[in-house]
């Protein structure tokens, strides 16, 4: 869903604290709100039945491994970061 428009973005690391990270970490928040009214709407729940951090424990969090392992050998994130470990 997240594209970038340089296509060189993904071959040097960056810094969490870089622009583009965080208008990236910015866009995907954005996009999981969207993604969790979408669901509760289709499914006729509200956030007390279905919270985000359900959503974002199975929905994303798992899948994005799994997704992220399909697209890339080392299952590393599109856009690698400068980290330790401790980012989020």
């Amino acid at each position: 869903m997240i594209v970038p428009k340089d296509g060189g973005i993904r071959e040097m690391p960056h810094e969490p604290s870089s622009e583009l990270i965080i208008e990236w970490r910015a866009l995907t928040v954005i996009l999981l709100d969207r993604v969790h009214e979408e669901i509760m709407g289709r499914r006729g729940m509200d956030s007390s039945s279905f919270p985000l951090v359900k959503m974002l424990e199975a929905g994303t969090w798992k899948a994005g491994r799994i997704v992220a392992k399909e697209r890339r050998e080392d299952g590393t994130p599109p856009i690698k970061i400068i980290s330790d470990g401790t980012v989020f």
